[in-house]
């Protein structure tokens, strides 16, 4: 007998996977949302579970169809489906709209379907950006300000997104329950060749594709611990409303590229060691959108506190090292990346 059902939207998604294998180990029945059914045999053979274990429904976040479906007699949703870049985005709407339609949407037919809590997959991007000064540290009292020039499109689609549901479920979700996990960079273990694109700090650096080392820096998280706090939040009673930023250590880039250096040896070859001056990245990405997009963060220090997760839902973050050498070492071994 099952603890109760249990949606997964995105269910083709990186945090989807670990979550949705999760919780079907510890005795949930789910069932999870992806865009088109063609995925459905990929997406199952990447977790190694079979149909009757995991149902897929085709459920868009820029349509209404397949929502109520989908939603319909679960007892709980996680929902992760939401759009990352790989790059420049033509506009801002290309995030914005489909982020903060696809959650309304969501919510909409998880009212009508009974569920009991929706646990949403936000980001520090609502929160990190827009801020005056360069070192500061961040909690879930912040929300980034959709107004600054530095706010980018990612950023303020999470941040309407998760102000737009939040505020759906105050005017529109009475008798169901809300709250969200906001992460900071994911990285992990990899189930499958078709991984997130948060990973690509670490592709790239293995793979060789930087000149050196631009003074970014990022809160890590690893991808299990951040399914884990999904679940959390999702049985741990009297959270209704709860906001909950996720993020390890704050490592800069070149601290990223001395662990792989230091832990792979020879499977590290190809990880530069040179820091690049500001001026030189600034001068790069007038031919490069894909580093335009990373000159807000030059020099700047961003450190986030997570102490509200860990007292609430328990959360237990793994040393930042460990998570950076698991995601090579899957990378290399899934033939990902050439060591």
């Amino acid at each position: 007998m099952t603890k109760g059902t249990v949606l997964v939207t995105g269910a083709s998604g990186y945090i989807a996977g670990f979550i949705i294998k999760d919780l079907i180990a510890g005795g949930w029945a789910v069932r999870g949302t992806i865009r088109s059914l063609a995925k459905a045999d990929a997406v199952r053979a990447s977790l190694g579970l079979t149909a009757d274990q995991l149902p897929l429904m085709a459920a868009d976040l820029t349509a209404d169809p397949g929502w109520n479906e989908a939603a319909a007699g679960c007892d709980f949703v996680q929902h992760i489906a939401s759009p990352l870049p790989t790059g420049a985005v033509r506009t801002d709407d290309d995030l914005i709209i489909p982020a903060r339609d696809g959650a309304l949407r969501l919510l909409r037919a998880a009212k009508a379907g009974g569920v009991k809590r929706v646990v949403m997959t936000s980001s520090v991007a609502a929160m990190y950006y827009g801020m005056a000064g360069k070192d500061r540290t961040y909690n879930e009292a912040n929300w980034s300000d959709l107004t600054a020039p530095t706010t980018n499109a990612y950023a303020k689609s999470k941040t309407i997104a998760e102000r737009a549901a939040r505020d759906w479920v105050a005017a529109e979700g009475s008798g169901m329950e809300y709250c969200t996990i906001n992460p900071a960079l994911v990285l992990g273990p990899v189930l499958g060749t078709d991984f997130s694109g948060s990973l690509a700090v670490v592709t790239k650096l293995l793979g060789g594709e930087l000149p050196g080392l631009p003074a970014i820096g990022f809160g890590i998280c690893d991808v299990r611990d951040i399914a884990a706090a999904h679940i959390a939040a999702m049985t741990t009673p009297g959270i209704d409303g709860g906001r909950f930023l996720c993020s390890g250590d704050y490592l800069a880039m070149a601290d990223v590229a001395a662990i792989l250096k230091s832990r792979l040896a020879d499977q590290a070859k190809r990880v530069p060691t040179l820091r690049l001056p500001n001026f030189l990245v600034r001068l790069s990405a007038l031919f490069d959108p894909e580093i335009k997009l990373v000159i807000p963060e030059l020099g700047r220090t961003r450190v986030a506190d997570s102490s509200h997760a860990r007292a609430v839902i328990g959360w237990n973050p793994r040393p930042a090292a460990e998570t950076i050498v698991d995601t090579a070492r899957s990378l290399i071994a899934a033939g990902l990346v050439k060591g």
